[in-house]
């Protein structure tokens, strides 16, 4: 274990953040870095349990106890061997993932869990840091050639995973830059894009084959495909879930991912910012209080906008856990990030009923309603219920919608002649295997809209059933 009562000895520490006033500023990172010994102490709070559910909560199944007890040891280089034998890219999950791990942390019983994701983050920079983590080409090639379509991280996993194995691997992006919703989904104040930058030189120095500017089934022949000997679909689930109501056709009704990857490319220096996709003086209403949803709050007050109002259409969730949500499950508690504590009007149980249109089709505002949740009988889901009198006119010039998505575009399986499950989503078996024996599916495309986390186990995953 890291140490001996070490969860007695030693507080849980978080990175500490810049000032609001200062980090909305621009979009950069705006966590400070903590120093060796306190990571230490980090690590000492492990108290490598007999049955460590930290294991059962991570979908990658990381052998955290290890690492941590690395940690404190001072170990760096150890743990990162530890940390990479089961993930690719944890630089990227010790910045983005919810960590279940931690919701699954034995000492999260009675005491704040251990700090593991921040120690899993420090651990990659640390390798980053000391020239650790190098090119690594396989010693052999199989001379079996792969195609991986979709770089996000689902891809970028069965790619690294693939070429490990030595088999010629070519990873396919529609967009000009390879990441996915890493690169234009998730603001740079959250993911600089360096940090993907510099782990794909690394995957190209190893001998992948990068494809941009590369749209399968639209500019690139699905036929072509044909030249490999397997195929791997990680292209995500990208259809956006709309609102259909009155107005919803009104300019300043906009997706979220639309605004974000919009914003995204203009932070890169691809294109200028659009008046109708810049929030700058105007009154903001996102709708959906997921993580989608927060980093349009963040990207909003970014941008300088005259309000930031946030609905969901849920209850308010309560501080701490339920009866009905107990240890070691996922918590279904209220969070507030980062973007949150930077400047938002948080509204639950509301539900928009019209998009109000000024003559010439621009949004100008939105009718809303309460709503309650009424119990039904056993088994059965509660109904909604709109409360009455509860109507009333918000002032918006700009409605994000964060409404998560519902599949994958149908298109490329049309094509491919693909079966599809009842969501949706490409059908694939417990091997990743689809309806065509060479043609694999993993990540969003096949389980649906999911983490990071995940995205990268399904990644790995269906390379090694490739």
């Amino acid at each position: 274990m890291g140490k001996l009562r070490g969860f007695l000895e030693y507080e849980r520490k978080e990175e500490t953040t810049e000032a609001v006033e200062l980090r909305v500023k621009n979009y950069k990172e705006f966590t400070k870095d903590l120093d060796t010994e306190e990571l230490n102490h980090q690590g000492a709070r492990c108290m490598d349990c007999g049955i460590p559910f930290c294991h059962s909560g991570c979908p990658l199944g990381n052998l955290i106890p290890d690492f941590n007890h690395a940690v404190y040891q001072n170990d760096w280089k150890k743990a990162l061997q530890i940390l990479h034998s089961t993930n690719n890219f944890p630089e990227f999950t010790g910045r983005l993932c919810p960590a279940p791990c931690e919701s699954a942390c034995v000492l999260g019983i009675i005491e704040p869990p251990v700090s593991i994701e921040l120690i899993e983050k420090y651990i990659v920079e640390r390798g980053f840091k000391e020239g650790w983590i190098v090119p690594n080409p396989p010693k052999t090639r199989t001379g079996k050639k792969v195609a991986v379509v979709g770089s996000g991280p689902a891809g970028m996993a069965a790619a690294q995973q693939l070429n490990r194995a030595g088999h010629d691997v070519t990873l396919f992006e529609r967009d000009a830059k390879l990441g996915g919703l890493l690169r234009y989904g998730i603001p740079d104040f959250k993911l600089d894009k360096s940090v993907i930058d510099r782990r794909l030189e690394i995957m190209e120095a190893e001998g992948i084959t990068f494809k941009p500017n590369t749209h399968v089934g639209v500019n690139y022949d699905v036929e072509e495909l044909k030249a490999f000997d397997s195929v791997v679909l990680t292209g995500g689930a990208t259809k956006r879930r709309g609102l259909p109501i009155p107005g919803a056709d009104a300019k300043g009704v906009v997706q979220a991912m639309e605004f974000l990857k919009n914003n995204n490319q203009v932070v890169d220096n691809l294109k200028q910012l659009s008046p109708e996709l810049s929030a700058e003086g105007k009154n903001v209403i996102v709708i959906g209080g997921g993580d989608t949803g927060s980093d349009c709050v963040g990207t909003s007050n970014r941008h300088g906008a005259e309000s930031v109002t946030n609905f969901e259409i849920m209850p308010m969730p309560s501080d701490s856990r339920t009866k009905q949500n107990p240890w070691p499950y996922w918590p279904f508690t209220l969070k507030t990030s980062s973007s949150h504590e930077e400047g938002v009007n948080r509204n639950w149980s509301i539900s928009t009923k019209e998009f109000i249109k000024d003559k010439e089709g621009n949004l100008k505002g939105l009718k809303t309603v309460q709503i309650e949740w009424v119990k039904g009988k056993k088994g059965e889901r509660p109904q909604l219920k709109e409360v009455e009198g509860s109507e009333k006119e918000w002032p918006c010039e700009l409605a994000l919608l964060a409404l998560g998505f519902t599949g994958p575009e149908a298109s490329l399986s049309q094509q491919l002649g693909l079966d599809l499950d009842n969501r949706t989503n490409i059908k694939a078996d417990n091997d990743y295997q689809t309806n065509v024996p060479h043609i694999f599916a993993a990540g969003d495309m096949r389980r649906g809209q999911s983490l990071i986390v995940w995205a990268i186990s399904e990644g790995r995953e269906a390379a090694y059933h490739v």
